[in-house]
């Protein structure tokens, strides 16, 4: 099924916005593999993690090995759109 355009005349409205905006590439941040693995209890758990040198905790789900920082944007938070 086509979708109907409801607004033809707004089809290309986010062009004038975008006029001199620099380019952005995203990047693949993605795991390239994900591996599960069960434990028997808690005490098991913390074994493994000390043999990786990680913090776990009962609430830990996953966690990035070698351990990653985690990218909140922090590198973007002092930047701020200005209308022209």
């Amino acid at each position: 099924m086509k979708q109907i355009n409801m607004f033809p005349d707004l089809e290309n409205e986010w062009e004038k916005e975008w006029k001199d905006m620099p380019e952005f590439i995203s990047e693949n941040k993605k795991p390239s593999q994900q591996i599960t693995i069960s434990f028997k209890d808690f005490e098991d758990v913390k074994m493994f993690a000390k043999l990786l040198n990680v913090k776990v905790t009962p609430k830990t789900d996953s966690f990035w090995f070698p351990i990653k920082e985690i990218d909140n944007g922090e590198v973007y938070s002092n930047k701020k759109w200005n209308e022209k």
